[in-house]
């Protein structure tokens, strides 16, 4: 999949200026799609140029001309062809972070730990973020009413998904330090303990 397919559904929810997108991904579709402000500015000019999206430009008084993207209908159409065609291939997990748990043997227990605690934080925080835009999503209503009722809830879904991941996050970093307070410390080589 590339950026485009993200960018045209970001556009589902109605006319954006590029700076709007960019705290759209930043804010919703970070989490299983991240994309630069660059990246997403080169992205709306290519959609453009290939006429499924349009930009019309809204002069304002003390500051650059404001450009507004919306869908086309062939953009409409091609991300409904997009959306309904299976996916290629599993979700693979990239994660920095986990070769360096896989390699956490014998480097000192606090950095671990501080690196644990940091991604724990990170993802506590964004959990609080998501739960803010679930919030404002449901607006008074409950789940139930909203997924039967709103007129969209691949938001919802993709951010209810976003919120599972980031429980999960952090419920495996709990664990994580859990362990690692459990552990014995290992042996160096000459026999006394590390940490």
């Amino acid at each position: 999949m590339s950026l485009k397919y993200a960018v045209l559904a970001a556009l589902l929810e109605g006319e954006a200026s590029g700076y709007e997108l960019s705290k759209v991904f930043d804010v919703s579709l970070a989490n299983f799609w991240p994309a630069t402000p660059q990246q997403l500015y080169r992205e709306l000019e290519r959609l453009a140029g290939d006429g499924l999206i349009e930009a019309r430009t809204v002069p304002q008084e003390r500051r650059p001309t404001k450009r507004l993207f919306s869908l086309t209908a062939a953009g409409r159409e091609q991300l409904g062809v997009f959306a309904a065609e299976p996916t290629r291939r599993p979700t693979a997990i990239r994660d920095e972070f986990l070769i360096k748990m896989q390699a956490m043997d014998g480097v000192d227990p606090r950095a671990v730990r501080a690196l644990v605690e940091e991604r724990r934080a990170w993802a506590l925080g964004k959990l609080a973020r998501y739960e803010r835009m679930r919030e404002r999503l449901l607006d008074g209503r409950t789940e139930e009413e909203h997924l039967r009722d709103a007129g969209r809830v691949g938001p919802y879904l993709t951010l209810a998904a976003g919120i599972a991941f980031e429980r999960e996050n952090a419920r495996w970093c709990e664990r994580v330090l859990t362990v690692l307070s459990e552990r014995r410390a290992p042996a160096e080589p000459g026999g006394q303990a590390l940490g």
